[in-house]
């Protein structure tokens, strides 16, 4: 709730008096099509590679490390975490996978293939969402900024803030991360909007509002907390696979004006 207060009053206060700015276009997606996705994953990370999805779940004593069948929806790998840890963002540098976890301050490093769980990374903080440019891991953290990592020891490189139009922003917005080009793509939490942010400069370049993806009636079916996080790049296709906590459907989509 706290995340949502902050970006209306972030946008309705602070937005109209960055009149010199260009404003930020707005985005939906258009839906190309729609695959079951299963009820019980509280998504934390989603990635698509080799034609799977790859999906970290949270919550204390049921996050999950999966490699998902994309039609039918269900895990035909499982790896379930031990109960100390809620696992958060996802990603894959080379042929190993990186998980985070939210306040134990540790990543675990997997296999690509097998799950095998080969080492553990320190960081300080909370962990959020991960993504991987080919050179850096960008990674959020509850705050406003956006940390540039070494991909294999994790070291912090950078750390910049996330501005739109000239303001950073709150808090406790910048989620699950998908880095396609120059761009990194950022669950705005607790919200329905994604962020397409420029990585080089931290400017937020367009707003997605995908609020119209599920009903009012299928809305009405989600446990409190069910909200958007989740996307996949697919480069084959140019398509973005994008799900929520505990959703039955996951979308393929592209970003095009409102």
């Amino acid at each position: 709730m706290k995340g949502i207060i902050a970006l209306v009053l972030f946008i309705v206060f602070i937005l109209p008096l960055q009149a010199q700015a260009p404003p930020v276009p707005v985005l939906v997606p258009e839906v190309i099509r729609v695959y079951p996705h299963d009820a019980a994953a509280f998504t934390q990370g989603l990635i698509w590679r080799a034609g799977y999805l790859y999906e970290s779940t949270g919550l204390w004593g049921s996050s999950s490390l999966r490699r998902v069948d994309i039609e039918s929806g269900r895990p035909e790998q499982l790896l379930p975490l031990a109960d100390a840890y809620f696992a958060e963002g996802l990603e894959r540098v080379g042929d190993q996978l990186i998980q985070l976890t939210w306040r134990a301050g540790k990543a675990f490093v997997y296999d690509f293939e097998t799950f095998e769980l080969l080492r553990s990374l320190d960081y300080d903080g909370e962990g959020w969402g991960l993504c991987y440019d080919g050179r850096y891991l960008f990674m959020s953290d509850s705050t406003s900024f956006l940390s540039l990592r070494d991909p294999v020891s994790f070291e912090l490189v950078f750390r910049g803030a996330v501005t739109l139009e000239g303001q950073v922003i709150p808090p406790q917005l910048l989620n699950e991360l998908e880095c396609v080009g120059e761009h990194i793509y950022a669950n705005a939490w607790n919200t329905d909007y994604i962020f397409r942010i420029d990585k080089f400069s931290g400017q937020i370049t367009a707003i997605i509002d995908a609020s119209a993806l599920l009903s009012t009636a299928e809305r009405a079916e989600l446990a409190s907390g069910s909200v958007l996080n989740g996307i996949a790049w697919n480069p084959q296709s140019e398509t973005f696979y994008i799900t929520g906590k505990n959703w039955p459907k996951l979308f393929e989509v592209v970003f095009v004006a409102s």
